[in-house]
């Protein structure tokens, strides 16, 4: 396999990646014939001859990507160029805690415990793109954080595509382990630096232990020519807290596939995204909560902003097993559409299989309110400024959450340039 000439496997995973290849094989890329795939094709991008491995390395100045990272304070980082580790660009860490590379843990013996246990064990081996990374993934993060580790400043992956190639297709591999009372920030970007198409295929699979907390942040706003399939699979243990921030304001297709499974109870998980998009650009939002234990929680809030002929997908289960009584669950996805040509399509579910829980969704699709733009611009404020302003209000109930005070002012910045005004005040 081209995996296993670029590095030292174990018999153990051979099979693994035999088995993901042969899976793939079988199913192929996804389709709108399935029902999870129903509003997004994949086949426009399938037309490109994407390279699966870059033919050279590429270096980057670290003046050509500063905007990218949050330079305002210290993090660890974790950063690669189509695919490949950059250490110049890199600070890693064994000191208390591992932030290092995928390539490492699959290799070093010292790490071969912590492979065993949780290397693809929640990553979903039916799921044909998941198969595909497994087989083929070169390299990735790898952070294990230890018990009772408060990690005193957040942990950035960052993903550079140079363009290299006339067409790349890179496929992320990260693993996250974060122990009994352990506390951890990350912050996962992807972002290409010129035109030529990219396709990034990327998982991740998350463990929180009893009472870890997992605050995950990923911000996708990429040129129009990258495409970005994202499986990130979380696993949860007793009275642990995670919760996943999606921001997604470019980029041609991104498919966001956020799978949450419940593995003790008084567990607590947050899923929060905002999507801001316009011309043809395509936004799809899969995400799963399976409770499968009694008196757990889990928050949904997806707040898109569609204008040109972008298209918007929101495509959420809740799923109850008869075991998971006292379950609170709550899924809220809300709309708005600037243009007559923009779409979304909203699918929200509910499958409960238990009788004693407290479980609600909500959908709205609609326009900017009409009375309260008349009411700001009788009192002097311009329509741009106040249609801008109504819009930043819209997404606040996602930005407050933001725990990382650097990362919100980021976000805003972003938020207040894909609006096109220029904002007086943080969110």
């Amino acid at each position: 396999m081209a995996f296993e000439e670029k590095i030292d496997t174990t018999s153990e995973l051979h099979e693994v990646r035999n088995n993901a290849i042969k899976n793939f094989e079988a199913k192929g890329f996804p389709t709108k014939k399935e029902e999870a795939w129903k509003y997004t094709s994949l086949n426009a991008i399938l037309k490109n001859d994407f390279s699966v491995f870059p033919k050279k390395e590429n270096t980057i100045e670290f003046k050509e990507v500063k905007k990218f990272f949050l330079h305002e304070i210290d993090t660890y980082k974790v950063v690669f160029i189509d695919g490949i580790f950059s250490s110049f660009l890199s600070s890693t860490t064994h000191d208390g805690l591992d932030v290092c590379l995928m390539s490492s843990a699959l290799t070093k013996p010292k790490y071969k415990m912590v492979i065993d246990t949780y290397f693809n064990q929640i990553a979903n081996t039916e799921d044909s793109l998941t198969s595909l990374n497994t087989a083929f993934s070169l390299e990735g993060a790898y952070i294990n954080i230890p018990k009772s580790k408060v990690v005193e400043k957040p942990i950035e992956i960052i993903y550079f595509s140079t363009g290299v190639e006339n067409a790349l297709m890179v496929q992320p591999r990260n693993l996250i382990v974060v122990n009994e009372n352990a506390h951890v920030q990350i912050v996962e970007r992807h972002h290409s630096l010129n035109e030529n198409p990219v396709l990034t295929n990327s998982v991740t699979e998350v463990f929180a232990q009893k009472r870890a907390i997992v605050d995950y942040y990923k911000i996708q706003n990429d040129v129009q020519t990258a495409n970005l399939i994202d499986n990130t699979y979380i696993a949860q243990k007793q009275e642990s807290h995670v919760s996943v921030h999606t921001f997604s304001f470019g980029g041609n297709i991104t498919r966001n596939n956020l799978n949450f499974y419940h593995q003790g109870e008084r567990i607590d998980s947050t899923l929060k995204g905002i999507t801001i998009i316009a011309d043809k650009q395509h936004v799809d939002h899969y995400t799963l909560v399976q409770h499968a234990t009694p008196n757990c929680e889990s928050h949904q809030n997806y707040k898109t902003i569609l204008d040109g002929n972008a298209t918007g997908v929101f495509n959420g289960k809740i799923f109850v097993e008869k075991e998971a009584q006292k379950t609170d669950a709550f899924q809220q996805n809300n709309n708005i559409l600037l243009s007559d040509k923009a779409t979304i399509n909203a699918k929200p579910q509910l499958e409960i299989f238990a009788d004693d829980v407290k479980c609600s969704h909500g959908c709205t699709i609609g326009q900017l309110d009409d009375s309260a733009m008349f009411y700001m611009q009788q009192r002097g404020i311009p329509k741009k400024e106040a249609k801008a302003l109504l819009m930043y209000a819209f997404t606040s109930e996602v930005t407050a959450s933001i725990k990382i005070p650097e990362l919100k002012a980021k976000i805003a910045r972003i938020i207040a340039e894909k609006l096109g005004v220029k904002m007086g005040f943080d969110l």
